[in-house]
């Protein structure tokens, strides 16, 4: 069996600005960038064209998409830290897996958490069944009065086939 790994990474710093992300219930995808900004990714499963249509980072929301290659039993990893907010802070961040996230979504490991004095930095896993007709991405959400930035998240899934 081969270890089959996607690894992804958005950093503020290095991919041109934060993801602003509105206040409210709503989930919002977290997308991330192609091609030699990822960390890895040697099966694209993460591809900017797929199925001959392009998907620009970070303006369509199929860039958040992870395509597993595979029908495996599979761990998915996060790492979602939020810009340090004053004014209007969150009293909840909140973030999930979701299978569909842009079809008929099936959401997992759903966390909701009480923010923290200074940097909100949180990581999380999870095991799930994948498939390679079901794309896989990261949503995050909150509460506070205005929209937050996102600056630094990553996203994985690794699996044996």
């Amino acid at each position: 069996m081969a270890q089959h790994v996607c690894s992804l990474k958005f950093d503020a710093e290095r991919d041109g600005g934060s993801l602003s992300v509105a206040s409210g219930d709503a989930y919002h995808l977290v997308p991330f960038p192609y091609g030699s900004a990822e960390s890895y990714d040697p099966d694209n499963m993460h591809a900017e064209t797929r199925g001959g249509t392009r998907h620009p980072f970070p303006s369509d929301r199929a860039s958040a998409l992870i395509w597993p290659g595979h029908q495996a039993w599979g761990r998915l990893y996060a790492m979602i830290q939020w810009e340090t907010a004053s004014g209007g802070a969150a009293t909840e961040l909140r973030d999930q897996f979701a299978r569909d996230p842009l079809g008929k979504i099936d959401t997992t490991c759903t966390e909701h958490r009480r923010a923290s004095p200074g940097m909100q930095c949180f990581a999380k896993s999870w095991a799930i069944f994948v498939s390679p007709d079901v794309p896989l991405g990261l949503r995050v959400a909150h509460n506070a009065s205005r929209s937050l930035d996102v600056v630094l998240a990553e996203f994985k899934l690794e699996y044996e086939a």
